[in-house]
């Protein structure tokens, strides 16, 4: 997250945000934003403009270079702009919410190159041809300048280089005949253990050194090599040079060994292909070391030939498939797509790819089959297991699933609790509230900051929730408070149309064992539904039965309803259907997905029935009951004490730069009896500090000119304000953070939203300390 503030759009930016700006932090922050990005300015200048005059933007996967350590990175970041509008109208800021996306594009662009090679090698029957066709794919895909397919020598100290391809920066090598030991020991060594080579700068990395001048030689800056070892012995030696720096990353390093293993399997396919075409007497030698399966078909479907590989991954004996009909062997894929493929390779002599799920004594996997044209009309088959392939893109999809979702739930969630929070302070404008009613008022104000507090730091915890993880925060709960908490968050919307709600809940108030932010969440959402779907004046109900295992809730509505098959997929995440013929009210989506999950976090189901369009929903959701000897007799939640005094009277300063979260703490500490000064500049605040007598100092850090950190430096060094009580308010709350304010001088570290309590109990220790 970064802030742009006034005309020359100020910086301001979080930790996570200070990754992308990589060599630009910390000079950036507080500073100009074209100082760090002049080279944008020509295409940014206009989105920029586009925010200023008060339209919000959004851009997806946009392409940036960013230099960590002196080295450029490609990047790619989704992000948004919103313009953020003083108390006059005009916009004062951009908010800028960003989110590298380069792990998904990195991954969207290996899936392409894995794509894209598959296709081209199918087609290609010349050895040459593959070696030269999938350089240049890699070539591409990775940006570097050539791509070097160098086999090995039976001794492994030399190889030849047949086909290459280059950019045009750097020479081809084709042709040319190179000696491993030029280049390092540590080079020749690392292949013959199948280690790749990863260097990003030839000139700055020691085990270079002594051979800068077989690098120099061939033009290289950066080298990744990535050896291909079979039957403990090295083939190939597949190298990307670079005539320029370049950080090679875990997903370049992936695309070299696509290509190098699926390249070599080709090479030995159309090899092995070629040779069954001039004679049938093949040798077995080539077979057994294939390193993949390979069987040979006569035009009656018989086995001719299968090698060991072949014989290993199908669980089979020589004895046992030799002179045997293929669909003898393998009867259940008889009408499948592979059938249809091998007729389709044998009748048009054209070769031909399926992946298909394998079932082994073991297990199940996945196998890829590439079927070829054979003589007299038979079929060469060449198979191998991708399971590890598959694996790794279903779980590629997964990831992205649960990003999208994470995203989703982390905007539905925050939502909720502004509804009484913004209720609350319009009842605060009226004027006319008694002190009871204020009362009321704050502390509905304080439970839902505290609930969205909550919300927050749970779900800024983004690795958590990818994994599919979620902490519950468990405890016996009285249901009775549950559903008076969420019937608050709703009460607004309800009111605002006109609608009945009817509650019945038992007299006994029954016990779950739960998360009470989650469940609150649950049935708030449940009954934002009902009357977001009801129309001005309906009903809503919800009524509690007690069960001798469980608790059963029934929020019922007189609603448009649902058609039986949109009540069937309800709860699925992202689901969009009209419930009526107003397209505005847009379906359900995210909120029903949230219930149910969290419904099943706690053990417990949840259902939604309706007889038909116009004729209402009933949502039920039944969780585990808690026994009262279960509970420790837990009891329902007292109301909630008023702030505490805060002391004897102090003569206080708060420094912050934001006017209303200025204005409402110093109205808050002089309602506790302080005389309070407030001042929205650092260096004012410090001509001020000056004049008379000071016991606390309430400082933000994130202030404009002179931080908070520097301010408290010098309120330190001055004679007349050393010893005052210094306490940093910041929404900046890790140790490092800490860290910084301790060693600036501060007293106290405050975490934004201020826990009042805690702050009127430091107060309160310095009174006592007179």
């Amino acid at each position: 997250m970064s802030f742009f503030w006034g005309p020359d759009y100020l910086y301001f930016y979080n930790d996570t945000y200070a990754r992308i700006l990589g060599d630009h932090h910390p000079a950036a922050l507080a500073r100009p934003f074209w100082e760090s990005w002049e080279h944008l300015r020509e295409g940014f200048t206009p989105i920029l403009a586009e925010a200023q005059a008060g339209r919000a933007c959004t851009l997806t996967d946009l392409r940036f270079t960013v230099v960590r350590n002196g080295v450029p990175e490609t990047t790619y970041f989704s992000y948004a702009l919103y313009p953020v509008f003083g108390a006059d109208g005009e916009v004062v800021g951009i908010l800028n919410p960003a989110t590298d996306s380069t792990a998904a594009v990195v991954s969207n662009r290996r899936r392409e190159f894995q794509l894209r090679l598959g296709d081209l090698i199918r087609s290609l029957t010349d050895p040459g041809d593959v070696i030269a066709g999938a350089s240049a794919l890699l070539g591409e895909f990775l940006d570097v300048d050539r791509v070097v397919y160098l086999t090995v020598d039976d001794e492994g100290r030399a190889g030849s280089i047949e086909r290459d391809w280059t950019s045009g920066r750097l020479p081809s090598m084709a042709g040319a005949a190179v000696d491993l030991d030029d280049f390092g020991a540590f080079a020749v060594e690392g292949a013959h253990a199948g280690r790749p080579l990863v260097v990003s700068d030839v000139a700055a990395d020691p085990r270079c050194a002594p051979h800068a001048g077989a690098y120099e030689a061939i033009g290289v800056r950066a080298v990744l090599a990535v050896p291909l070892m079979k039957n403990g012995r090295l083939h190939v030696l597949l190298n990307a040079h670079d005539s320029r720096v370049h950080r090679w990353t875990n997903a370049q390093l992936g695309m070299v060994e696509d290509m190098l293993e699926r390249t070599w399997a080709a090479v030995e396919s159309v090899r092995a292909q070629a040779e069954l075409r001039r004679e049938r007497d093949q040798s077995e030698y080539l077979f057994d070391n294939m390193a993949e399966g390979f069987a040979l078909l006569d035009s009656e479907w018989r086995i001719l030939r299968m090698n060991a590989e072949g014989l290993r991954l199908t669980h089979q004996t020589l004895a046992g498939v030799i002179g045997r009909s293929h669909w003898d062997l393998w009867p259940d894929l008889v009408g499948t797509p592979v059938e249809k493929l091998y007729r389709q390779v044998r009748d048009e002599r054209q070769s031909g790819m399926i992946d298909i799920p394998y079932t082994l004594p073991c297990g199940d996997i996945w196998m890829e089959v590439r079927a070829y044209p054979a003589l007299e009309s038979g079929l060469a088959l060449f198979f191998r297991d991708v399971t590890a392939r598959k694996v790794a893109d279903e779980k590629l999809r997964e990831a992205d699933r649960r990003k999208d979702e994470f995203l989703a739930m982390l905007a539905h969630e925050l939502r909720n609790p502004l509804a009484p929070i913004s209720a609350a302070a319009e009842l605060l404008q009226l004027g006319k509230v008694d002190e009871a009613r204020v009362r009321q008022t704050s502390q509905i104000i304080g439970r839902q900051v505290r609930h969205m507090t909550s919300l927050v730091d749970d779900l800024l915890d983004v690795s958590r929730v990818t994994r599919g993880l979620a902490e519950l925060d468990m405890q016996p709960l009285d249901m009775h408070r549950i559903v008076t908490d969420a019937v608050e968050q709703v009460t607004p919307l309800i009111r605002n149309r006109r609608h009945h709600l009817a509650l019945e809940l038992p007299p006994d108030a029954p016990l779950v064992m739960g998360d009470r932010n989650r469940l609150v969440q649950v049935f708030a959402n449940l009954l934002n539904n009902a009357a977001k779907y009801t129309p001005e004046g309906g009903h809503i109900g919800l009524r509690t039965e007690v069960r001798p295992g469980g608790v059963v809730f029934h929020v019922t509505d007189t609603g448009i309803g649902m058609a039986p098959e949109l009540a069937a997929r309800a709860f699925d995440l992202f689901t969009q259907a009209e419930r009526s013929s107003d397209r505005s009210l847009g379906g359900l989506g995210l909120g029903l997905a949230l219930v149910k999950s969290l419904v099943h976090l706690h053990g417990g189901t949840v259902t939604c029935a309706s007889p038909g369009l116009g004729q209402g929903s009933t949502f039920t959701v039944s969780l585990p009951r808690l026994a009262a000897e279960e509970g420790g007799g837990a009891k329902a939640p007292v109301e909630e004490p008023a702030p505490p005094s805060g002391g004897g009277a102090l003569r206080m300063m708060v420094v912050d730069d934001n006017v209303d979260a200025a204005s409402i703490l110093a109205m808050l500490l002089e309602t506790a009896g302080h005389d309070v000064i407030v001042e929205y500049d650092a260096r004012e605040a410090l001509a001020l500090s000056g004049i008379g007598h000071w016991d606390v100092f309430v400082l933000d850090i994130g202030l404009p000119g002179m931080d908070g950190n520097e301010l408290a430096q010098r309120l330190r060094a001055q004679p007349a304000t050393a010893g005052a009580t210094l306490i940093a308010v910041t929404g900046y709350g890790q140790e490092s953070d800490r860290a910084q304010t301790k060693a600036a001088g501060f007293d106290h570290h405050l975490v934004k939203p201020v826990d009042i309590d805690d702050l009127f109990a430091i107060l309160a220790r310095i009174g006592e300390r007179g």
